[in-house]
This record gives C-alpha cells, sequence and structure tokens, in this order.
C-alpha cells in the first residue's frame, strides 16, 4: 500500500517518542498534590488531550490554571531525568523528509514539546502546540492549522497518531491518517493505514509530493 501526501502530520507522544514512564511519574504526582483519584482519572480520557482539558474535568474552574502550569512544570523537570525516548524508526523517516514537508501537532504544551523534541535531537522547523489552538484534538484545528502553516490543502495531508483522539481529529480534518500501535492495538484504532511504528515505513520524495509505503 502506497499513499501519497504533499505534507505529513506527526503526533509527538506516542508517535515519534515515547514519555509514558514520565507521564506515569508525573501525573501521579500532580494528583496527590491536588487530590485527584485513580478512579477520578478512569473517567476521563488521558492520552492525546490537552493537560488544561483534562484538569477542567477534573478540577474546578478557579483550580485549573495553576493545576495546568503545575504538570507542565513537573514534566519538563523530569525530561533531563531519562523522561523521553525515541521511537523505532522516528529520526530514519524523518530524516528523509524535507523540512518544508511536515510538521509536529502536539496535544503538549509548546513549551513541554519542545523540551522533549530537543532532549532526542528532534527540531521541527513547524510545530502546533496545545497553547496555541482554541480546541484541541479530537478537534479538527490543531492539523488545520498545521496544513495552513506548510501551505499545503488538508486533503493533501497525512496525519500519523497513536491516539483515538488524534485519529478523529485528522478524519475530521479531512486528512489521511495513519494510526501506530504504539499504545493502543489495532482494534482501537480507526485509519486509512495500521503499523507498528515508524520503523514500519518508507518515504519517498518525489516532484509530485511524498509517498509512503509499508516496507516489506
Amino acid at each position: 500500500m502506497t499513499l501519497r501526501a504533499h505534507a505529513l502530520l506527526f503526533d509527538n507522544d506516542g508517535t515519534l517518542v515515547s514519555s509514558l514512564a514520565s507521564v506515569d511519574r508525573c501525573w501521579t504526582r500532580w494528583a496527590g498534590e491536588y487530590g485527584v483519584t485513580a478512579e477520578d482519572f478512569a473517567r476521563v480520557g488521558l492520552h492525546g488531550r490537552p493537560a488544561a482539558e483534562i484538569a477542567a474535568d477534573l478540577l474546578p474552574a478557579d483550580v485549573v490554571p495553576a493545576a495546568v502550569a503545575r504538570i507542565e512544570e513537573l514534566e519538563v523537570a523530569d525530561v533531563p531525568g531519562g523522561g523521553v525516548e525515541l521511537l523505532p524508526g522516528t529520526l530514519e523517516f524523518l530524516g528523509s523528509l524535507p523540512a518544508d514537508r511536515w510538521a509536529v501537532v502536539t496535544s503538549a504544551t509548546r513549551r513541554l514539546a519542545e523540551a522533549r523534541l530537543g532532549a532526542v535531537g528532534i527540531l521541527p522547523k513547524t510545530m502546533v502546540a496545545a497553547d496555541e489552538v482554541r480546541r484541541g484534538k479530537p478537534d479538527p484545528e490543531p492539523y488545520l492549522l498545521a496544513a495552513r502553516a506548510l501551505g499545503v490543502d488538508p486533503a493533501d495531508c497525512v496525519v500519523f497518531e497513536d491516539a483515538p483522539a488524534g485519529l478523529l481529529a485528522g478524519r475530521a480534518a479531512g486528512m489521511t491518517t495513519v494510526a501506530l500501535t504504539t499504545t493502543h492495538t489495532a482494534a482501537e484504532l480507526v485509519a486509512d493505514l495500521v503499523v507498528r511504528d515508524l520503523s514500519a515505513l518508507s518515504a519517498l520524495v518525489t516532484d509530485g509530493g511524498v509517498e509512503i509505503s509499508v516496507r516489506p
């Protein structure tokens, strides 16, 4: 199977890098500070959503701004201690792409995303972060903003995601979607193509765009 695109849009955590251990450490500490129980977490969606939305689901409105600032502080501080690692195939796949053909679209704040990406040597030319949009994933706004920043029609973009919320956002934006089974099972992911991670794919840049193929 070959997909063709003019731009490639990547979620970050769970797609390019993994910070699951860091997320667990930091949100567990945050929950203790704010009196949030495991049962509270079980009733709200966590993965692939902005921290501001998660906090708003769990805490009184007047507490949310300070709580969001606190979780960002905890997660950024955790990065140097091994809080992020590259997922298989990330550097090879991104390295095959021109810098103006791809963007990172993340549910993290820009400060946190830059800390995590910088720790593993990824410096995207274009990025859309959670604190730069009015509505986060699963709303299509983040992906539509990225397409606009790259000057590409949404229909000519391919989205790479590991979370159902992100895939919903990509589909709602009218984009082709590729799901990676790094944090969810294939049965939980609805996409045009499902692969284990970026190591399963290759990219060929042509005059007409980028051809994405599954490795044999």
